[in-house]
């Protein structure tokens, strides 16, 4: 998928190889970006300028993750029972760090950028994988950005909160994580806030006013930040369809969320993270609809 030039565009940054794995019966299966890569290639209201997700080396990846890390995912070992070792998934977690990258520099030169890749990151810690997570491709393109001297926010609407990122992002300078997520829920953290990292956890089944509500907190902390860039890790499984949270959110809300991204006025990226209802592609769509609006 080549770019047409239309830097006007929306950018989503994929890649079909991102399709070629899958472990039978996985909530994560590749239908989820297939289908919506289907719908989005076939829709008229949001313009798209498609990028392919590049080839990334060790290097950035190093910067958050150890190289016992990188060794493990080479290995045939699974490291969880939600987290396989299947052939390749290095691989395909280095295109997913690769669209986000990309991301992050379309969104420097003032072109809004989501990367839709498969596998998501924001559950990867620095030492392991984890939630269907292999490498945290979030936290490596903020941190980067942060080292070259710019103030990031890290907004996750996923409805389970991104562990890795947080224990990633706290206590380092110039960057704020902010998380609305289902509490009690996995992975189990995210309970409270500190620091740099502030943590809205919503009981199951809240009510759909009042976890609009704290999303719009969340935001307000984001613009109090003042930050230089602004990073999303979409997770779309707050959906009230969704077979693995029990949040109660609409498809409008996310099309909302989309609005609220581009209403801070700020260069800003964003990357699937979950989101294992059928309406997935609906959802992505909406957010993307609402972001270029």
């Amino acid at each position: 998928m080549a770019s047409d030039g239309l830097f006007w565009a929306m950018i989503v940054i994929s890649d079909k190889r991102c399709l070629d794995y899958v472990r039978p019966g996985h909530p994560e299966s590749p239908a989820r970006v297939a289908r919506t890569l289907e719908l989005l290639e076939g829709q008229k209201d949001v313009p798209i300028d498609w990028q392919e997700a590049p080839e990334v080396e060790d290097a950035p990846i190093v910067r958050v993750h150890s190289p016992e890390h990188l060794a493990a995912l080479s290995e045939s070992v699974d490291f969880d029972a939600d987290t396989p070792a299947l052939p390749g998934i290095f691989e395909h977690a280095r295109r997913s760090v690769g669209g986000a990258l990309l991301a992050m520099k379309c969104a420097l030169e003032g072109r809004p950028a989501f990367s839709l890749l498969r596998p998501p990151g924001h559950h990867a810690t620095p030492d392991r994988a984890m939630g269907f997570c292999y490498l945290n491709q979030i936290a490596i393109a903020a941190m980067l950005a942060r080292d070259d001297g710019l103030r990031v926010a890290v907004l996750d609407f996923d409805v389970h909160h991104g562990n890795g990122t947080e224990e990633i992002l706290h206590g380092k300078d110039g960057t704020l994580y902010v998380s609305v997520h289902q509490s009690p829920c996995y992975p189990g953290t995210g309970r409270t806030s500190r620091g740099n990292c502030r943590n809205f956890p919503m009981a199951p089944e809240r009510p759909r006013g009042e976890y609009r509500d704290a999303l719009a907190m969340a935001w307000d902390d984001v613009a109090r930040f003042r930050p230089d860039l602004v990073a999303v890790s979409a997770g779309f499984d707050a959906y009230r369809g969704d077979p693995l949270a029990q949040e109660l959110l609409e498809g409008e809300d996310f099309e909302s969320l989309g609005r609220d991204l581009r209403g801070l006025g700020v260069p800003a990226f964003a990357v699937l993270e979950g989101g294992y209802s059928a309406d997935l592609p609906e959802l992505v769509l909406g957010f993307l609809r609402g972001w270029s609006d």
